[in-house]
């Protein structure tokens, strides 16, 4: 039997303590893209932003360069452990933050926001290599959606800290206010989070291991279909955060009322993973899933109808939004551990190599949808539909990969075991 992970802090920690400190980890992303919508007018205005659209690079080059940032933390964290590879993000992490809020020009902004991006990169990537670590199955899955919930909190509630630090002050303490985060959920890793990595599971950093590790997670049919299904569905979720400041704040004439929906759609996921939680070892993480994105598909096309009636009204595009938002809450982290769930061994390249895909392809498609966006609900809606349609398609070719691994199974090697619980 593999000898348990290395301790490195200073007591083993609890699971729920476990949870919210992961979920804590992987909000910081997320605060730094939804903390910013609400300001992205003012930073236009103060640094003399002529485009309307072009103020979408705040948040769409964060997204771009988060996906290329993933690259880098898995194989290392392979290599040297998670512990060193998170401490480092986290350093970078806050003094980026302050060096976005100090910048005059949008140029500057763009650099220095990409920069933050890959900095954030490890943060949102090795919890889902810490999680494999210690869990397998639909148990992870469970796991993947508890920690969900807690997450989603931070995007609930991150437009409206934006909104009110814009009441009190300029937006340069929204970068602050992430630096202060960034602080204290580094310091709360540092003092509880051990090491999680198996002495035997290390890996060398070498190009040909590196390689190797990466393509073997980039050629496995049983878990492409899965991430690039759900590379596409957080494609259309970017294309509305990037435009929805614009649809729903100044198209829809929501204004200051935003922040409040924009929570309000995010709690409705926040509840599916929860419910998700419930529900994924009793009925399995494939059927929970591929059951959502029928419904997620057939919610996509009546936006599509709707989009394309005349005179279509914030009430009526809120429900069906806000629905399609909640059932990502059922496919997100199901798609995510049925993709790792190959991985034992490189976790962490495989980790970083999927969510480098999810967020380099998501990212770039939901850039192109936010910058088609025409003053209408028209072009989100189709992306909804066609992203949909196409993760299908995907989830059927990785399910017959699946099969034919069921029945020519390799002889000569035999299965790992499964990492303890903690």
């Amino acid at each position: 039997m593999p000898s348990a992970p290395e301790q490195t802090a200073p007591t083993r920690i609890g699971e729920r303590e476990f949870i919210a400190l992961m979920a804590m980890m992987m909000a910081l992303q997320a605060l730094c893209i939804d903390a910013m919508l609400p300001a992205l007018g003012a930073i236009a205005q103060d640094l003399r932003v002529a485009d309307p659209n072009s103020r979408q690079l705040v948040v769409g080059v964060f997204l771009f360069a988060a996906g290329f940032g993933a690259l880098v933390p898995g194989a290392l964290a392979d290599r040297y452990g998670r512990r060193p590879v998170l401490m480092t993000c986290f350093a970078a992490f806050v003094v980026l933050a302050l060096a976005c809020a100090m910048v005059t020009d949008f140029t500057t902004l763009l650099v220095l926001r990409a920069l933050h991006a890959i900095s954030s990169a490890g943060l949102a990537v090795l919890p889902g290599a810490i999680i494999r670590d210690r869990f397998g199955g639909d148990r992870m899955a469970r796991m993947m959606s508890v920690i969900t919930v807690v997450f989603m909190v931070v995007p609930m509630i991150a437009p409206s800290f934006g909104q009110a630090v814009l009441l009190v002050a300029g937006w340069r303490w929204i970068f602050g206010g992430m630096a202060v985060m960034g602080l204290m959920v580094g310091l709360w890793a540092f003092l509880r989070l051990p090491e999680t990595l198996r002495n035997e599971y290390r890996q060398p950093i070498a190009a040909r291991t590196i390689a190797a590790n990466m393509a073997e997670a980039a050629t496995d049919r049983a878990a492409m279909g899965y991430v690039v299904g759900g590379a596409l569905l957080s494609g259309a979720l970017f294309g509305y955060i990037n435009s929805s400041q614009q649809l729903i704040g100044e198209h829809f004439g929501a204004g200051q009322r935003f922040p409040l929906l924009f929570a309000l759609m995010a709690g409705g996921m926040a509840f599916a993973n929860f419910f998700n939680s419930r529900i994924v070892e009793r009925f399995g993480a494939r059927r929970v899933s591929h059951a959502a994105l029928l419904a997620y598909i057939a919610m996509a096309t009546l936006q599509v109808i709707q989009a394309h009636s005349p005179h279509e009204t914030l009430w009526q595009f809120i429900p069906l939004m806000g629905l399609n938002i909640c059932l990502m809450g059922f496919i997100g982290a199901n798609f995510g551990s049925i993709a790792l769930q190959p991985f034992a061994r490189i976790a962490g390249a495989a980790s970083s190599f999927q969510a480098f895909l999810r967020m380099a392809v998501g990212s770039l498609l939901g850039g192109l949808i936010g910058q088609a966006y025409d003053g209408s609900a028209r072009p989100l809606a189709m992306a909804l539909l066609l992203c949909g349609v196409t993760a299908l398609a995907l989830v059927l070719f990785s399910e017959k990969g699946v099969l034919f691994r069921r029945l020519n199974p390799p002889g000569a090697q035999r299965p790992l075991p499964e990492p303890d619980a903690i």
